[in-house]
């Protein structure tokens, strides 16, 4: 079969699941989900083999030990894994929620009424736990899926789908519900991103250059998440070594993330007793500082930063760093060179945690704790089908609820307009 015509046919599959699966039952759902957590534990060997296939041809291209290691099961990550459909499993079912239910004077009984999307075609890159934690929140969402995850994971990536979509045949609803897109040709991408008549929303995770691309192809309504520029600022009525715990942990506990912290930002009135302890401390974990003229002169072991660093994602062992007059200085930096995707005060100042939250215009705003929370899972929605920096219909991490939309239900007793 052709590439086009294989694609258009999975597309359909889905799109006709789609209608099967948004009227399943909790229960129905819940049991797809349980066994797919019981097929990847019983089916542990196998993973492991598959994903060696998958590692050893990486290797032989070369790739860079971060990208293996996204890339890399084991034992703990395949339970892991089945943990996660499990809280997903346990997490109370969004479809059919009644959000608001009102009456008119007319006696019209109005409800606004959670359902599923539709079909959603995710696309994503190296990390095939990606594949469990979509393909289960589409599923317990009532969304058929269409995962298309890196070539570099494929042999792991199809056996997962597969793995789900059995325990869901098994629990009787419709095996293309959880459609992985077989052929690893770009022209295939291409290809989906053209039915608009069958596929809902896109939702794609990876580097910027994957989310533009697809953007930029797509009739699609596509989802995006760009960059992670975060920023962190420290107030002048922050504490200290609150600060300095919450700076190391967002830059140094895992810097290869969308939610890791890039530019950090510092009120002159602490910046002279603040920066040398937090340099010190990040240097000696390895981290690259880059300062503006003042940070330098109070932590003189920092390069000097160029205009390109504060709009720069490193997603590395690297942090700018600047200091500022005011909040108010602080907070157009953030305006002028986030992402709006995560960024944070430290202070103990009630007043100006207010006035930050309020003008930062962020998927996700922190007072007093670190970026990296900007998760599905640790915002407690089981896990998350990505992080949306969109406007539009969702924003932030995506969970069971932002991958719902709604409809009206109007009771009557008869009543016509006049």
């Amino acid at each position: 079969m052709e590439i086009a015509d294989q694609v258009i046919a999975t597309c359909r599959k889905a799109r006709d699941a789609s209608r099967a699966l948004a009227l399943a039952g909790t229960e129905v759902k819940n049991e797809a989900l349980r066994g797919a957590a019981a097929a990847l534990r019983r089916e542990t060997e196998a993973l492991l083999a598959a994903n060696r296939e998958d590692r050893d041809r990486a290797r032989r291209q070369g790739v860079s030990p971060a990208f293996l290691d996204r890339l890399s099961l084991s034992r703990e990550r395949i339970e892991a894994m089945a943990q996660g459909i499990e809280q997903v499993m346990n997490l109370p079912d969004p479809v059919g929620e009644v959000m608001k239910k009102w009456q008119r004077p007319n006696g019209l009984i109005i409800s606004q009424v959670r359902v599923p999307i539709g079909v959603v075609a995710v696309i994503y890159e190296s990390r095939p736990n990606v594949t469990a934690d979509a393909a289960a929140l589409c599923l317990k969402s009532g969304n058929a899926v269409i995962l298309r995850g890196g070539s570099e994971a494929f042999s792991t990536n199809k056996l997962i789908a597969g793995l789900v979509a059995e325990a869901a045949s098994l629990a009787g609803l419709p095996p293309a519900c959880v459609q992985l897109l077989e052929s690893t040709e770009r022209e295939a991408v291409k290809v989906m991103l053209q039915q608009s008549d069958s596929i809902d929303v896109v939702i794609p995770r990876g580097g910027e250059s994957l989310i533009r691309t697809v953007t930029e192809e797509s009739t699609i309504p596509v989802i995006q998440h760009f960059s992670g520029i975060c920023t962190i600022y420290v107030d002048r009525a922050a504490d200290e070594d609150m600060a300095e715990a919450i700076v190391v942990n967002a830059k140094t506990q895992r810097p290869g993330v969308c939610n890791a912290v890039e530019n950090l930002l510092v009120h002159r009135a602490v910046a002279e007793r603040f920066l040398p302890r937090v340099a010190k401390r990040l240097a000696d974990l390895g981290v690259e500082l880059r300062g503006c003229p003042r940070a330098r002169q109070l932590a003189p072991g920092m390069t000097p930063a160029s205009e390109e660093d504060w709009d720069t994602e490193y997603l590395d062992l690297i942090l700018s760093v600047k200091v500022v007059d005011s909040m108010e200085e602080a907070v157009d930096f953030i305006a002028r060179h986030g992402s709006g995707l995560a960024d944070g005060i430290v202070t103990a100042d009630e007043e100006a945690a207010v006035r930050f939250a309020e003008r930062v215009d962020s998927a996700a705003v922190f007072v007093n704790a670190s970026t990296r929370f900007t998760d599905g899972y640790e915002f407690g929605f089981g896990a998350e089908v990505g992080i949306s920096t969109n406007r539009l219909h969702a924003r932030g991490p995506m969970g069971l609820a932002e991958l719902t939309t709604y409809k009206y239900v109007v009771k009557g007793s008869g009543q016509v307009r006049e």
